[in-house]
């Protein structure tokens, strides 16, 4: 028999077979361990044969409803408060699946590149940050413990197929935790502390992976910039988003986090990044259903781009250009960013430790702007600026207690430029909770930049202990927002 046809037959026969005796079947997402997310509708979702009533029963909550045609069904629990109590969710059909140890609370999804999937067995071999050896963050895996944080690891293949014994979710602790986001786990120890509820978090990153792979072709399709502008997406769009994104929806969710640019930053990248986030925000809140759905955002930290190699010619300026374009998506609706200029103590290091000082200020934007709490989310933010005779002043957002240099001395990696362009180093002075710049050979200046340089590390912070974010007055991105 031919191959092709022998290869055709086999899958019939198969297809049929599934279909005559077909069971109840549940996707990866849904299992032993899992975390619901509160006071939101809650999907539960599978497979049957086609007609078959299935039954979904959670504390004193049962819902029925029947397979489609194609053997697909659906049911959602209604919204629920958060519960510390392991519960027990049922599914009926011909068969019975019983997921065990079941909690109510926060849901999140991570992903991006390297630095989110950087896990917590290699966050166990950094430097520790200080002399202290006690209740170091480095020492986190030897005494996570708490089974109120429960982690979801996705890969390229775990979601292909399902998983009879349900155990895709676990406990955050022991080696689980250890192949686990330490970047994640950071932002869910620091959610949970502060909430009181439990937290789940899903981990789907890609060493090394671009942005495009996140992103359906119909994602990058909506975005008229890209064929306005004859730009070609390549690096592989949708492969990622097919695998790794797709088969989680339409779990429910409170946001999204997503550590991700380098990659494209070796592109020499600049406002087309910007595009192709807007394009991956929309894409995934598109898919489950809600174009609110919160997304919290890292921006790379320093490194020496212009020692590596690329199909560009990198300058000094490669990266704050790229961080420049990262912070253009804050435009888009229910985003926010976190600045990482002191988390490298090896700019030769693409993937700096400090993961759990990442994970807390992501944990701060979504404490801040999902949960509403009073707190200082971010530091300064460039706002404006004016000129007076020789000096530039400027202002800021996000200045919280107050602007300091973080280390008592003067301010450093401030720039200023006259009408000829030619930036040279400045002197910098916070007066009244304004910055005022200037330098003895510019007479009349026209334009500040400010940590304007992949090696910058600046002491430019607020009183909170969070750092400025790079910025350049002289800005020439131009951002427009799709309408969706």
């Amino acid at each position: 028999m031919p191959r092709l046809i022998k290869y055709c037959w086999l899958t019939i026969c198969l297809l049929s077979s599934g279909i005559a005796g077909a069971q109840v079947v549940l996707p990866k997402i849904l299992g032993n361990n899992m975390v619901l997310q509160r006071n939101a509708p809650v999907p539960v979702w599978g497979t049957a044969s086609p007609g078959e009533k299935v039954t979904v029963k959670f504390n004193k909550q049962s819902k029925t409803t029947t397979a489609d045609a194609s053997g697909k069904w659906i049911v959602k629990l209604d919204p629920m408060p958060a519960s510390v109590k392991p519960a027990t969710l049922v599914i009926s059909g011909t068969n019975t699946i019983k997921l065990e140890n079941i909690l109510v609370g926060e849901v999140w999804l991570c992903s991006g590149q390297s630095n989110m999937q950087y896990e917590m067995r290699k966050n166990s071999k950094v430097k520790k940050p200080d002399t202290s050896t006690e209740n170091s963050p480095v020492d986190e895996l030897e005494r996570a413990h708490n089974p109120q944080i429960r982690i979801f690891l996705t890969t390229q293949k775990n979601l292909i197929k399902p998983d009879s014994i349900h155990s895709g979710w676990s406990v955050a602790e022991d080696s689980a935790l250890r192949a686990f986001s330490a970047a994640g786990y950071f932002f869910a120890k620091n959610l949970q502390y502060d909430l009181k509820v439990p937290v789940g978090i899903i981990s789907s990153a890609v060493s090394g992976s671009r942005i495009e792979p996140w992103v359906s072709r119909e994602g990058f399709d909506a975005i008229p910039y890209f064929k306005a502008n004859n730009i070609k997406i390549d690096g592989d769009p949708g492969k990622f988003y097919t695998k790794m994104i797709e088969p989680l929806a339409p779990f429910a969710l409170k946001g999204f986090l997503w550590y991700q640019g380098e990659s494209n930053c070796f592109l020499g990248e600049t406002i087309s990044y910007t595009y192709k986030m807007e394009a991956l925000i929309n894409n995934w809140r598109k898919l489950w259903g809600d174009k609110t759905l919160p997304f919290y955002y890292v921006q790379i930290a320093p490194y020496y781009y212009t020692q590596g190699k690329g199909p560009v010619t990198y300058t000094p300026f490669t990266e704050p250009e790229f961080r420049e374009a990262q912070a253009a998506a804050l435009q888009v609706p229910h985003t926010g960013m976190i600045i990482t200029t002191d988390l490298n103590d090896d700019l030769k290091n693409i993937h700096p430790p400090f993961k759990w000082e990442v994970g807390r200020r992501l944990e701060l934007q979504a404490l801040a702007n999902t949960y509403k709490h009073p707190v200082v989310f971010s530091g300064p933010v460039y706002k404006s600026m004016k000129i007076s005779r020789n000096k530039i002043i400027l202002e800021f957002d996000h200045i919280g207690a107050g602007l300091t240099s973080h280390d008592g001395k003067p301010l450093t990696d401030f720039t200023i430029a006259g009408a000829d362009g030619n930036f040279v180093a400045a002197n910098a002075t916070i007066k009244d909770n304004t910055v005022e710049v200037s330098a003895g050979s510019i007479t009349k200046p026209v334009a500040v930049r400010f940590a304007w340089s992949e090696s910058a590390q600046p002491n430019f912070y607020n009183k909170d202990g969070l750092p400025a974010a790079s910025f350049r007055t002289d800005n020439p991105l131009k951002f427009t927002l799709t309408a969706n």
